[in-house]
């Protein structure tokens, strides 16, 4: 039985890979709030944006059939983020663990407050084959391995 990942936060805004945002009215429920799903959007965006600024594109990945779909996510809510908040989402990626890349989140809210955790898990999927010929791939290329280096070894901040 493995043991359960290890948990490795940001411990401030500025740290690891970071992505500002601002809670516009479509992220948000009836209330102002921005409504849990909107949450998710913006993880996919800060891993685009990180895996990009050490120079591999997603869209490059994408091209040769590769994705990397979340197997695992879990979100923890502390304070809530309203319509018009700024908000910084800075990210610690992990070595991976077998088959599962382990990238951790926290959203800071206005004035730096923590406002949540997120811990997600992808797999690296070969779909050159079609949609009925996937393959979970064990072996990463080499581009990619870089590039996870890179968001491992030498965060920003």
């Amino acid at each position: 039985m493995q043991s359960p990942p290890p948990t490795l936060f940001p411990a401030e805004p500025g740290q690891g890979w970071c992505l500002r945002r601002r809670v516009l009215p479509q992220h948000t429920d009836h209330a102002g709030v921005m409504w849990h799903g909107a949450y998710v959007g913006w993880l996919e965006e800060a891993r685009i944006e990180a895996l990009g600024a050490v120079g591999l594109p997603y869209n490059d990945l994408s091209a040769r059939g590769l994705e990397l779909p979340i197997v695992s996510l879990a979100i923890e809510y502390r304070q809530a983020l309203l319509h018009g908040d700024a908000v910084e989402l800075c990210s610690v990626v992990l070595p991976r663990r077998g088959l599962r890349l382990p990238w951790h989140t926290c959203l800071f809210g206005p004035g730096g407050v923590l406002a949540a955790t997120a811990r997600v898990e992808l797999v690296l999927l070969d779909l050159s084959g079609g949609p009925s010929r996937r393959r979970l791939l064990r072996r990463w290329p080499a581009d990619l391995d870089r590039a996870l280096e890179a968001l491992i070894e030498r965060p920003p901040g």
